[in-house]
């Protein structure tokens, strides 16, 4: 279990690292990063639309009572053609899920800052603390709509730091969960 709280931990701060870069690149370039992230949700879209009515076709007769494939892929289709074109829509609807997702990672911290408070350990003020500006992080990036590129990018470039911090301490006192 130690072992596999320690990759977790790993796995925490790399994600976070990968996130910081991504934060950085939305600073250095806000519109032109979120254009490019709105145009490829919508090739997935349309991608994975082609793949369900390949699936419908090739599955034809076998189970068509429950075969939804073609409508499910004509749909993913029509969502990829809308997502490239209202890209900016786009774009706003995922500055909400980023800052929903920063909120819900905050939410999670509390509760780990209580875990690490009941054991005892003394850097949970500091958890505590990170905790919290991930919350502000994640209702700034939401409610802060006119300034979605660059406030984007600052926030979850110290999202990802607060994150890292985080990891650190989690792996440094692993061994006293158990």
């Amino acid at each position: 279990m130690e072992e596999f709280l320690k990759k977790t931990g790993w796995t925490s701060i790399i994600t976070s690292v990968v996130t910081a870069i991504i934060g950085i690149a939305i600073i250095g370039n806000p519109n032109a990063i979120m254009q490019i992230v709105a145009y490829l949700l919508g090739v997935i879209f349309i991608l994975f639309g082609i793949v369900k009515l390949v699936s419908y076709f090739v599955a034809k007769g076998t189970y068509d009572f429950y075969n939804y494939e073609m409508i499910f892929g004509i749909l993913a289709i029509i969502m990829g053609i809308v997502t490239i074109a209202y890209r900016d829509t786009i774009a706003t609807i995922f500055r909400i899920i980023i800052g929903v997702w920063i909120l819900y990672s905050g939410l999670m911290r509390l509760g780990l800052v209580s875990k690490l408070k009941s054991i005892g350990v003394s850097e949970w003020k500091w958890a505590l603390l990170v905790a919290v500006l991930i919350l502000i992080c994640g209702v700034y990036v939401i409610f802060n709509g006119s300034s979605i590129g660059i406030a984007v990018g600052i926030a979850v470039l110290i999202y990802s730091l607060m994150d890292i911090i985080e990891g650190i301490i989690f792996l440094r006192n692993v061994n006293s969960i158990f």
